[in-house]
């Protein structure tokens, strides 16, 4: 099993674009089509470069969420402002988080990190419990061509 840590994180705020997931949440080859597909999207009409401009630092964040009933992916910055066009403030509460790093291709890196969290550390764990709600990774290129990660879960004592 990959490493773990339960660090305390302070509220953070992320400027997002994000879509509707189609794919069941089980079914990941499917579900990292869509998001591979969205962000070629956000790359090719202008989107990306809007949101890179704003952010505070080179970290691009991927983030799942429930927005009005629904599954939802974001690709994010780190910043306070949003792009005037259908954008998203999302709002991290200060809390406890399990995270989780790893190093990896950039088309990877979020789905292996993911994929543990969901898959083999939540399932594990019997001191602390998911909230739920808003999960995120981000990747940084390291400059070697492969990329550090890390996955960003809220998490309560039991």
């Amino acid at each position: 099993m990959i490493d773990y840590t339960l660090e305390h994180k302070p509220s953070f705020i992320l400027s997002a674009y994000g879509f509707p997931v189609q794919a069941s949440l089980q079914d990941y080859r499917t579900l990292l089509l869509e998001k591979e597909l969205f962000e070629k999207t956000l790359r090719t009409d202008g989107r990306f470069d809007k949101l890179k401009k704003l952010a505070k630092n080179d970290r691009e964040w991927s983030v799942n969420d429930d927005y009005h009933g629904k599954a939802w992916n974001y690709f994010a910055v780190e910043t306070r402002k949003t792009v005037k066009d259908d954008s998203r403030l999302i709002k991290f509460p200060e809390s406890d988080y399990i995270v989780i790093a790893a190093i990896a291709d950039k088309e990877a890196i979020f789905e292996r990190l993911s994929h543990q969290a969901f898959r083999n550390i939540l399932p594990a764990m019997t001191d602390y419990a998911y909230l739920g709600g808003s999960n995120a990774a981000y990747r940084q290129e390291r400059g070697d061509g492969s990329y550090y990660g890390e996955f960003w879960l809220p998490v309560v004592k039991k």
